[in-house]
């Protein structure tokens, strides 16, 4: 996936407001943290992923997921996006924009069709 692929994707989710944090892309709702991208390796920031999801996926795709010493006691992982699925994406950010959007916002929620 590509930056631009990955921006429109984020984008999607009503109320998105893109911004930066150190110095790349990241994106907030109602000024909470939703995701960023990391200028070491090119990977997302995916919030809400217990530790047990984080090692079942680590596991199952190495070259996508991975974590960090500073993300380990957070419910998160790492993606590249480079290897990323598009729907994998979308999945992960819906569930983070489930818990931090307005709830009007999360109740009209009509999901886009990712493939």
């Amino acid at each position: 996936m590509t930056q631009d692929e990955m921006r429109a994707i984020i984008l999607s989710f009503p109320g998105v407001e893109e911004g930066t944090s150190y110095g790349r892309p990241a994106f907030k709702v109602k000024g909470k943290f939703f995701t960023r991208l990391r200028a070491e390796d090119e990977s997302l920031v995916l919030m809400e992923v217990g530790p047990d999801e984080r090692e079942m996926l680590m596991e199952a795709e190495p070259a996508i997921f991975h974590i960090t010493p500073h993300y380990k006691d957070y419910p998160s992982v790492l993606a590249r996006i480079e290897t990323l699925h598009p729907g994998s994406l979308y999945g992960l950010l819906e569930r983070r924009w489930r818990k931090i959007a307005p709830k009007a916002a999360v109740k009209a929620f009509q999901p886009a069709k990712i493939s």
